[in-house]
This record gives structure tokens, C-alpha cells and sequence, in this order.
């Protein structure tokens, strides 16, 4: 089975069925304890993350049926096999008894992790591959159908801090293997979707200059420039006003030169500090 919860929460049975709960506080506990498999989930937790500081008398029996109801709504549904034991009590909480292969969210991080250990180590391919399946695997915001308490809302901001890494290697990656012309479509939609993060501008302006395009690598901090005046009142970094000054100071065509080169020649820390 798996349960994914990048996208509208769902569970996909062993043959294959898609089944979407319904009841939004059942899927607020199943989903709080898919986050921490194997691990206690404190009843604390649970209540904090359903009725948030303002919790009802009732909160610890209330809380004790919703897993009931989940526990009945696996077996109901045939998503679990018989006899498998999936959320089990474990004071001062629950444990939910799933593998992280069967929660897209472990599996995720994973990949994530795995990516960035090949870049460190200086397989640029393999963490192309990771982050590719890592980021093949969002259908959308995570728990996009359900709402969230604050400590779901936690997790899915680290899940969405995670992501914008995932593209960061990726366009490493890239850079390493000689894919810079490549790259500039996916950085101009990753400004759009993250027009803040300085880390993305710099990289299209020095994918840009690479490719020889250095009037529009000129346009582009102009308007990195205009987006953090308009939205923060704030100058660029100091990295890109250093990669600004290498623009208008380089020749007008820069040719053969890679990314990573680039960035190099000017004495560019990577990464360069992004502003989410």
C-alpha cells in the first residue's frame, strides 16, 4: 500500500485502488502520524494538532475515536491486509506502523538526501536522477484537500523548504554536467513560482552570461533588482551586486565559459544565499 500526502491525501490499496477519507480530523491524526512513522506520536501532539490551544474538555476521548474511526476505516476499505496492526497505541501516544517505501513523504526526503550526498560527492548524474524522482512525486501542495492544525503546518513548510533544495541540486547538477543552456527554462519558471529566492536569479544570470547572453543576464538582475525593492524594500545580495559588476564589467561575449566557471572566476560562494 501507499499513502501520499504531496497531493491530495490518498491511499493506494496493494491492487491498486485510490481511496480519499473523507472526515477531515481522522485525516488530520492519520496524517500527523504517517509524518513520524515508527515513532511515538504523543497524545499532546495529536490534540495540539486538531483543536490547536484551545482543545475541548472531551479532547483525549474525542481524539481516542478518531483513531478508532481510522483504524475501521483501513479494514472497512480493504487497504489493509488482515491481521497487520498499522496504528497501534503506545503511551503516551500512537505509532503508525508503516515503512517509509509506503509514505511518499519519507520517501521524499530520501531522495532527496540521497541527491545531495551524490553531488557532494561528485556524481552530478545520480543526484539529477534523485531529485528528478523526488520532485516526479508532488501532484500538488501537500494535504491540499484537508486542513491542517500547526503542526502539520510545520512539517509542510520543512517539506516545502526540501523541494526548493531539490531544485537547487538539480540545477547543480546540471551545471556540472554541462546542461547550463539547459537549465534556463526551468530557472525562469522556478523566479516565477519563487521570485524572491536570489539563489535562482543568480543562477539564470550566470546560465545567461554562460550561453552569451549577456544583455539579457543584464535585464535579469535589473530585474531581481526591482522585485526586491518593490516586495522587501531591500537591495540584492552582496553576491548578486558582485555578479552584477562581473556583468558589466566582462566581455561582451563569454564564450565556452560554464556556470560553475563563472562563478568561480568571480570568487562566488555556493550556494549563494537565497531569500524565501
Amino acid at each position: 500500500m501507499r499513502f501520499r500526502l504531496i497531493g491530495p491525501f490518498e491511499i493506494v490499496s496493494d491492487d491498486g485502488r485510490v481511496y480519499r477519507p473523507g472526515t477531515p480530523k481522522v485525516c488530520q491524526t492519520l496524517a500527523l502520524l504517517l509524518t513520524r512513522p515508527h515513532e511515538i506520536v504523543t497524545a499532546e501532539a495529536l490534540i495540539h494538532e486538531l483543536w490547536g490551544d484551545r482543545p475541548p474538555r472531551s479532547a483525549v476521548n474525542t481524539l481516542q475515536t478518531y483513531v478508532y474511526h481510522a483504524r475501521r476505516m483501513l479494514v472497512r476499505e480493504n487497504l489493509v491486509p488482515p491481521g497487520r496492526s498499522l496504528i497501534v497505541t503506545s503511551p503516551p501516544g500512537y505509532r503508525l506502523l508503516a515503512d517509509d517505501g509506503e509514505i511518499d513523504v519519507r520517501v521524499f526526503e530520501g531522495l532527496v538526501a540521497g541527491a545531495r550526498t551524490a553531488l557532494a560527492d561528485g556524481d552530478p548524474a545520480t543526484a539529477l536522477r534523485g531529485v528528478r524522482e523526488a520532485l516526479d512525486l508532488w501532484r500538488g501542495p501537500a494535504l491540499s484537500n484537508h486542513p491542517v492544525g500547526d503542526v502539520l503546518a510545520g512539517h509542510l513548510v520543512h517539506l516545502e523548504e526540501l523541494r526548493v533544495r531539490a531544485f537547487e541540486i538539480g540545477i547543480e547538477a546540471q551545471e556540472h554536467l554541462g546542461l547550463t543552456r539547459e537549465s534556463i527554462p526551468e530557472l525562469r519558471k522556478l523566479i516565477n513560482d519563487y521570485p524572491l529566492n536570489e539563489w535562482f536569479h543568480s543562477r539564470l544570470i550566470t546560465a545567461l552570461v554562460a550561453a552569451g547572453r549577456r544583455a539579457e543576464g543584464v535585464r535579469a538582475y535589473q530585474h531581481v533588482r526591482r522585485v526586491l525593492a518593490d516586495e522587501l524594500g531591500i537591495d540584492p545580495s552582496p553576491e548578486l551586486r558582485q555578479l552584477e559588476a562581473r556583468l558589466l564589467s566582462a566581455a561582451p561575449h563569454v564564450s565556452g565559459a560554464s556556470a560553475v566557471a563563472v562563478r568561480r572566476a568571480g570568487g562566488e560562494r555556493s550556494p549563494v544565499r537565497s531569500a524565501t
